[in-house]
Formats: C-alpha cells, sequence, structure tokens
C-alpha cells in the first residue's frame, strides 16, 4: 500500500465508487450464502454416497475421482453444457472401452438425477449421449471341453480353485458374489444360498441344488469366508491360478474362466428347454428380462427341437395306424 493508492481509495469511497468496510463485510456474507446454496456436482456427490453402501461405492468413486472431479466438480448441473460433454467422452474414448466411458457418464447422470429428486438443483439442459456398447457377448464351452475342463479340476491340487470354479458352474453366481460369501449365508436347512449386496444392490437368495450342497459338505472350513485366500481373509482376486488351469484345459484365451462359467451355466439351462426365461431370470438375479434375453435365441432352438419331436411322433403313430390297418 502506498501513499498514492491509499489517496485513490479515499477519493473513490467518497464518489461511492469504492465499497465502505460495512459493505464488503455484507458481500461477503452473501458470497458465503450463495455458496451454502450452491449444490455442485462435487457437492451433490457426497450427499449421494450418503445414502448407498459404502461397498457399492469402490468403482463409482475411483471414475468420479479420475474423470468428473477436476472438470466437472465445482459446476452446478444447470452450469455443465453439451461441449463439455462432447469433449469428456471423446477424450475417455482415445486409450478406454466404450463400456467404461459408458459407465463414467452413466455416474454423472446419476449424481444429477439425484439432485433433481431431491430438490437441490435444475435438471441438465440436454440429454447426456452414451457411447454405443456392444457387451451381449455371450461366453460358452462346446461339450467336449467343458468335459476336459472338468477332468481338469478333478485333478486340481487346490481344492478352493477346484471347487470354487465347480461352484460358479453349478451355481451362475458372479465372481464377486463368490468371493464374498461367507459360510453364515449357506441355508443348509432350507436349501438356499444367501447372496449379500448383490450388483441389484438388494439381498438375493438362490436354491442350494444337490451338486452344491455336496461339494459344499466336502469343502473345507477354515475361514468365515467359502472360498477364502491362502491367509484366510477374503480373497480377492484369482486369475492367475484360474487362467492357468483353463489354460491347461484347452480353453480358449478370450474366455473369462468364472465370468464364462456363468454364461455357460446360463446357456445349459435355456438350451435345455426346461427352463422358462423368467426362472432363469431368478436364477441369475438379473434386474430385468433384458438382461436374460441374450439367451432368448438358446431356448428358442430347444423349443424348435422340441416341435420336429411333436412332428416325428405323429408321423410314427400315422405310420403305425397304416400298417395295422393293411394287416
Amino acid at each position: 500500500m502506498t501513499a498514492a493508492k491509499a489517496a485513490q481509495i479515499r477519493a473513490k469511497r467518497a464518489t461511492k465508487d469504492q465499497p465502505s468496510n460495512q459493505e464488503k463485510r455484507d458481500e461477503k456474507r452473501a458470497i458465503l450464502q450463495a455458496q451454502q446454496n450452491q449444490w455442485t456436482i462435487q457437492r451433490l456427490w457426497e450427499e449421494y454416497k450418503k445414502s448407498k453402501p459404502i461397498k457399492s461405492l469402490q468403482k463409482d468413486q475411483q471414475r468420479f475421482s479420475y474423470h468428473i472431479a477436476a472438470k466437472f466438480g465445482n459446476k452446478e448441473p444447470s452450469e455443465i453444457a453439451p461441449l463439455d460433454i462432447d469433449r469428456l467422452r471423446i477424450n475417455l474414448l482415445k486409450d478406454r472401452k466404450p463400456a467404461t466411458v459408458k459407465n463414467i457418464l452413466e455416474l454423472l447422470r446419476r449424481i444429477v438425477n439425484f439432485g433433481i429428486k431431491r430438490g437441490l438443483c435444475e435438471p441438465l439442459k440436454f440429454t447426456i449421449e452414451m457411447p454405443e456398447v456392444n457387451n451381449l457377448k455371450t461366453e460358452d464351452l462346446s461339450s467336449e471341453q467343458l468335459q476336459r475342463l472338468l477332468e481338469v479340476l478333478d485333478e486340481e491340487s487346490n481344492m478352493q480353485l477346484e471347487n470354487l470354479m465347480k461352484f460358479v458352474l453349478f451355481t451362475g453366481m458372479r465372481r464377486g458374489e463368490v468371493l464374498n460369501l461367507k459360510w453364515k449365508d449357506i441355508d443348509f436347512d432350507r436349501g438356499f444360498i444367501w447372496i449379500r449386496e448383490p450388483k441389484g444392490g438388494k439381498d438375493e437368495k438362490i436354491p442350494l441344488n444337490e451338486v452344491v450342497r455336496e461339494l459344499l459338505r466336502e469343502h473345507l472350513i477354515v475361514s468365515e469366508w467359502v472360498f477364502p485366500a491362502n491367509h484366510g481373509g477374503q480373497r480377492k482376486d484369482s486369475k492367475k491360478e484360474i487362467r492357468a488351469i483353463a489354460d491347461k484345459a484347452g480353453i480358449p484365451r478370450d474366455f473369462r474362466p468364472l465370468h464364462g462359467l456363468r454364461h455357460v451355466y446360463a446357456s445349459m439351462l435355456a438350451s435345455s428347454g426346461k427352463v422358462d426365461m423368467y426362472t432363469l431370470q431368478k436364477l441369475l438375479t438379473h434386474k430385468s428380462p433384458q438382461m436374460t434375453q441374450r439367451y432368448a435365441h438358446l431356448r428358442d432352438k430347444a423349443l424348435k427341437k422340441a416341435s420336429e419331436v411333436a412332428v416325428d411322433i405323429i408321423q410314427e403313430t400315422r405310420i403305425t395306424n397304416e400298417q395295422n390297418g393293411a394287416v
């Protein structure tokens, strides 16, 4: 502060160009009040997290921290322009899969919708366009491949990994659900398996079939977890070991062992013609019928085959009657 600058400030105050100290304090209070009433994306995210289980937010937290916070954290939804979203989507698609980019944009949309439903913010003035994703790949194994895999599993020295893969094959449960399974979640008396905090969020239960019941009865109990890690704690992953078993069985490299075995389970049921799509949806704990429709064509084939059987029976009956009439 110099004498000249002080003189300028006094002159501006005299002509009302420079606000007084009281006016400055009032202005600061007004700004602070506005900030407190401002629901930015960052603030909406913090509020959103309070309504969700912490465990289900782990991936979302990474998506928010790495891709959303820096670009939109200090903005209110009404301040976000279509061009902002376009730039984010284009930049992400340079080195990330469309499914990953869709998850990031979907999280942003969920946060905004959360604020709208609670009357905290104004909606976006446009619709967020999602990249096209083709994630309906249904992994399957031929009967020969499946037989070879079962033979390799029977010879596997690590019972935990052997039973883990068989368990997925005979239940169709997701990898995360199986690794999260505790012995207290197995209801041997009533014949159910409880799936805690599944992908859909709400606890589910599926039947405990006899093959799985026998597998669990022979399974070593070394922890509260059904398929624990070597130290007895929760198993986080076993990609390398499971991939080695699949390689030994000659399973193609693009077949994801645990996720693929869930598809094998679903495909076998659908192609049998004995399980309707609604039942299959419940067994797979899909939230909507649309998620189960990828297996519909397999059921259609089974129904067509059954229809041909009916034709064969009718023709055989006709031939038999004609032969009897000739006699």
